[in-house]
């Protein structure tokens, strides 16, 4: 199979769209077991499964020799992406930010071939590349296939551009992760620390200067607004309330950079504050003094709290070794003398340079390759020599190897960090002081210990919102170069890598990390062509500070809001340079070249990804308990660094870097248990409406249930009722007869031996009128009513009643039987008749029976 690829390049470019864009190379393909289809097949899956937009791509068939995994490699304007063959997945140990690469090199091996034909035997194409993540990968290309050269060429175009603006953060437009301005949090933070919490910055503030409010002893000063005073500092400083702006200035001139000493927090309860700066130029002689400065130094000492005591006392902390701070006399640098400043003890911490740092982890990169699962030669630890690498039998072998990573000294430098900074959260929360930090320019070792400081001393800072203030305060607005730190170009151009390519014969090693000989894999290296930086100022500085972080949350796993995940995941964002908050040396180069309006803002894309699953996201710490810390002053015995499992060791260990694995497990089951709370909590919710339902039954069932009883003593009352009526008619001599419709006939007979007349019935006895049919035999019809009882005993029928009933006594007494036309009950009986037909009544008929 051969790939060729044309120099011309037709794309097209959907930047700044939601969704990733790919720009398509035409290609010119030797087919021969490589198809078309195949291509198009790629390119698909790349625009689907890579999360980044491209301006460009250049593919090509290789072996990624670190597992033994063939594929096909993608150059893409952001990164190096590797598709396995067979699973057609990305393969994250061959997929690295172009910015995260700090080197990489070209080399031919030649492969075994029999006696007497070295000369014909093929030679092995192989790119190795280092990047500043702890990992080395090595690719093969097939030789005479121009592969590896086209990637070369394009990782010496993309990795390190020689302008600010060729940065994928600029390229790759518009994001949906815009960030506000930097400048207004950094003064929401001031004001928290100076306990005008009430208070809220905004751009306006800034822009009239009406930022600088105090409180009893510190307030915000504009004198830097401009950043004429000092380049490197951020337009708003902390410093004593009884320091005039020209104090300032004038003490700034006797400060390395013009980088006075600052507040850079206080502390809420006794007052200590802690404070950094660059070293003072006291020169050669040491003789060398400011009263501004030392006034300065001074005012930091403020009285402790309570009538009549006495100032606090000032420690001043130089981070280097001492050794190096008088080095740096003949210079202009040097220390203080505790005899020029008031109340004052110098401290020397012994911390080594960037220098030393960097080769520090060059070296610990090499020991993790050289003994680690996947190594750059694709050769395990455990097999290498025999197994010689873990001792073969041999203890003292064993320790050697072991001895390696002591000698790479990361851990001891680990160490010293956590030590000072310990030292420093000690004497602020114990003795009540206050501590000045420096070492020479004051942005890489004295943000490291006063960062970490104040991380220990004030719980906001573990948090996420306070972690990203932390970092914005100490490290972005206080000047700390990211841009040389980490080999990117700046806004004056001075951070341009130049790049010098090599071409050597050598038989030994690869200049970082050697492809290390082994029986059956290569016999020889020919020729190496090496691509690195020029530049002395690279140093992870930053990158052992997030180190010292997750040492502190390994040893206090219930103080921190976020989790070692986040740390890793914030820790490649800030290295791929894909946002551009880490841009550029200072502060004031972000806003020259508007950094914040063109590029993504890392904290936002964070803050995106945990609002998709809440605190249940793998960035929360699921072990936080805020109330269980306050100060966190870790013993010195406590102060024993390890590897970083989720960081050092995922490349080279992935099985062993699952350290998070139980968090993983714990988050899982975490995760569960909040479902079956919301199971719970949602049943509960169904169980009190179903209960609230079934009392609302229950109560209407009683209801009608008292209603049901009522009917029936209603019922009974009128079966009582008509029994009374049925009696009292046939008292009368009439014969009452209720059908089963309601009607009711009643019947009168005029003489006992006679047949009895017959009336007819009433239509029904709710009429309340009675129809007399008038014939030969003068019958009587009889209508009877039952009332209510509260009917009104106004009532025309009630009054009938009682006025003109027959059988009412002279004393107006009823004599009806159970008094059955007054009152039973509830119902009141009354009797309505026709009195006409008693008119034609003649006495001697039987009206009246005798007694």
């Amino acid at each position: 199979m051969q790939v060729k690829f044309s120099d011309e390049v037709g794309a097209v470019l959907c930047a700044g769209s939601a969704t990733p864009s790919l720009l398509v190379i035409p290609f010119v393909f030797s087919l021969k077991d490589f198809s078309l289809v195949y291509v198009a097949v790629l390119i698909f899956w790349v625009n689907m499964l890579s999360d980044w937009p491209v301006t460009w791509l250049i593919t090509g068939y290789v072996v990624l020799v670190n597992i033994d995994e063939a594929g096909t490699l993608f150059v893409t304007n952001y990164r190096l992406l590797f598709m396995s063959e067979g699973s057609r997945n990305i393969i994250s140990l061959g997929t690295i930010p172009l910015a995260t690469i700090e080197k990489f090199n070209k080399i031919a091996m030649k492969l075994p071939s029999a006696p007497r034909q070295s000369d014909r035997a093929p030679s092995r194409r192989l790119l190795q590349v280092i990047g500043k993540d702890m990992r080395i990968v090595v690719f093969g290309f097939l030789p005479r296939t121009k592969q590896r050269r086209r990637v070369f060429e394009a990782l010496l175009k993309c990795t390190k551009p020689a302008r600010l603006w060729d940065l994928y953060a600029f390229t790759s437009g518009p994001s949906r992760f815009s960030d506000a301005n930097p400048v207004v949090r950094l003064l929401n933070e001031y004001f928290r620390l100076l306990g005008m919490v009430s208070y809220h910055a905004s751009t306006s503030i800034i822009e009239d200067g009406s930022f600088t409010l105090s409180n009893e002893w510190w307030r915000i000063s504009a004198v830097n607004s401009n950043y004429t005073m000092c380049p490197t500092y951020p337009f708003a400083l902390l410093v004593p309330k009884c320091i005039s702006d020209e104090e300032v200035l004038q003490a700034s001139t006797f400060r390395g950079r013009c980088r006075l000493p600052v507040i850079s927090w206080c502390h809420p309860e006794n007052g200590a504050v802690l404070a950094r700066s660059s070293q003072p130029l006291v020169g050669l002689m040491m003789n060398m003094r400011s009263n501004a400065d030392e006034k300065l130094v001074a005012s930091l000492c403020t009285h402790l709290a309570g009538a009549g005591q006495p100032r606090r006392k000032l420690y001043i902390a130089d981070a280097r070794p001492r050794k190096n701070a008088l080095a740096n006399g003949a210079m202009g640098g040097g220390s203080e003398s505790s005899s020029n400043y008031f109340q004052s003890e110098i401290v020397f911490f012994g911390i080594d340079n960037i220098h030393a740092m960097r080769d520090s982890l060059s070296r610990l990169r090499e020991y993790l390759d050289t003994h680690g699962a996947t190594s750059s030669d694709g050769i395990s630890s455990f097999l290498r020599h025999g197994g010689w690498t873990w001792g073969g039998g041999n203890l003292s072998s064993m320790s050697a190897s072991v001895s390696t990573l002591g000698d790479s000294g990361w851990l001891i430098h680990v160490q010293n960090i956590l030590a000072g900074s310990a030292w420093i959260a000690a004497r602020i929360a114990l003795e009540s002081a206050s501590v000045l930090v420096h070492c020479s320019d004051g942005w890489d070792r004295t943000t490291q210990l006063v960062s970490l400081a104040s991380l220990l001393l004030d719980p906001y800072y573990r948090t996420f919102e306070g972690f990203q203030a932390l970092v914005e305060k100490d490290w972005l607005a206080f000047g700390h170069p990211f841009s040389d730190r980490m080999g990117m170009p700046t806004l004056s151009g001075s951070g341009s890598m130049l790049y010098e390519l090599s071409r050597q014969s050598s038989s030994g090693s690869f200049p970082s990390s050697p492809l290390r000989q082994a029986s059956g894999s290569f016999t020889s290296q020919s020729q190496i062509s090496s691509h690195g930086q020029s530049s002395n100022n690279c140093s992870p500085i930053f990158l052992q500070w997030v180190d010292c972080v997750s040492q502190l949350l390994r040893m206090y796993p219930f103080a921190f809001e976020f989790s070692s995940v986040f740390l890793v995941d914030f820790l490649d964002c800030v290295l791929s340079c894909r946002f551009g908050n880490f841009l550029c040396n200072s502060e004031k180069e972000r806003l020259q070249s508007c950094i914040s309006d063109t590029c993504g803002c890392l904290w936002m894309y964070l803050a995106d990804l945990r609002a998709s699953e809440g605190n249940s996201h793998e960035h929360h710490n699921l072990f936080y308990d805020p109330s269980k810390h306050g100060h966190l002053l870790p013993p010195a015995a406590a102060l024993a660094p390890t590897l970083w499992p989720q960081f050092h060791l995922r490349w080279a260990c992935p099985s062993e870097a699952q350290a998070g694995e139980v968090e993983a497990r714990c988050r899982s089951l975490a995760k569960k248990l909040s479902g079956l709370h919301k199971a719970k909590e949602l049943a509960e919710r169904k169980t009190k409406e179903i209960t609230a339902t079934m009392e609302s039954l229950t109560e209407a069932l009683q209801n009608e249930k008292q209603v049901s009883i009522s009917a029936m003593n209603v019922a009974n009352r009128a079966n009582k009722e008509s029994a009374a009526i049925k009696r009292a008619i046939q008292s009368l001599g009439c014969k009452v007869h209720f059908s089963d419709s309601g009607d009711c006939t009643v019947g009168i007979e005029s003489d006992p031996t006679e047949n009895p007349h017959k009336f007819l019935p009433s239509p029904s006895k709710r009429e309340s009128d009675s129809t007399v049919e008038d014939d030969e035999k003068s019958d009587l019809s009889v209508s009877i009513t039952v009332m209510a009882d509260d009917v009104d005993s106004n009532n025309p029928i009630s009054r009938v009643c009682e006025s003109l009933c027959p059988l009412r006594t002279r004393d107006g007494r009823c004599r009806w039987p159970d008094a059955g036309c007054a009152q039973l009950g509830s119902q009141f009986v009354g009797l309505k008749a026709n009195f006409d037909a008693f008119d034609r009544l003649s006495i001697y008929d039987s009206y009246f029976r005798s007694e």
